[in-house]
């Protein structure tokens, strides 16, 4: 009879960042690792948001500005230790992966690295949110419906791949799709525009099914990116991490 942030936090008697926060990073960062280009800054941080503009209140917020500052201070000082507080190993696995896929699909390594940038962006913006509790009951349960579509979605992928002639890529387009209006709605109230569009840029990007049909495509290169992206799915699921 908790509240659906109190069960959220204490879902399987896993930590926080198992949990709703998990799920959300889990997916977001999935590019987040691969980041040995012009991403770089010299002293070895990453450039990550730019926050620069004004906080916009109606009245002073000692609690909004504390939150806006965090979202700053954790993007300037964001590095692969950093990311290792979002992600695990196998998360990490996936994320070369996928990368690795994008930039053999666009042939665009700077298109690729604009896709990661959002997404650091979204997973940090995201988790600060969640760990400073600005989610209502409500919004928690689109959180909730996330993560079981996350899920889904996962499941879908790993199916298609592990059992031949099955892969439809108009259902794994529309499950991201479904994955992406409902992280915009968890967000709406909390991000800005441009936020918003960086999560539909990501997701988009992923969504797109000629995309999807090269990478279920048999043979080299695709198939063993495919391979390992789908162990470890597998391997999050089993841990109940997904």
């Amino acid at each position: 009879g908790g509240s659906p942030q109190g069960s959220l936090r204490a879902a399987a008697g896993q930590p926080w960042r198992y949990t709703v926060a998990r799920s959300v990073c889990v997916f977001l960062s999935l590019l987040l690792f691969l980041l040995d280009g012009p991403a770089l800054r010299r002293d070895g941080s990453y450039e990550l948001l730019d926050l620069r503009g004004p906080v916009k209140m109606e009245t002073f917020s000692s609690r909004s500005l504390a939150i806006q500052a965090e979202k700053k201070i954790l993007s300037r000082m964001a590095s692969k230790s950093m990311v290792n507080m979002f992600i695990d190993d196998t998360s990490s696995e996936i994320l070369d992966e996928m990368y690795r896929v994008s930039k053999e699909y666009t042939q665009n390594r700077a298109e690729s690295q604009k896709v990661i940038k959002n997404l650091i962006k979204m997973t940090v913006k995201i988790s600060v949110l969640y760990r400073n509790n600005c989610f209502s009951d409500e919004e928690l349960c689109l959180a909730e419906e996330f993560k079981h579509k996350l899920h889904q979605g996962a499941m879908t992928a790993i199916s298609f791949h592990e059992v031949d002639f099955t892969f439809e890529k108009a259902i794994l387009a529309q499950l991201l799709q479904e994955c992406r209006d409902l992280l915009l709605k968890l967000v709406e109230n909390h991000l800005t525009a441009k936020s918003l569009g960086r999560i539909r840029h990501v997701f988009d990007h992923f969504a797109d099914t000629q995309l999807l049909t090269q990478l279920y495509s048999p043979g080299e290169p695709y198939q063993p990116r495919l391979k390992k992206i789908c162990d470890g799915l597998n391997k999050l699921i089993d841990e109940g991490k997904l």
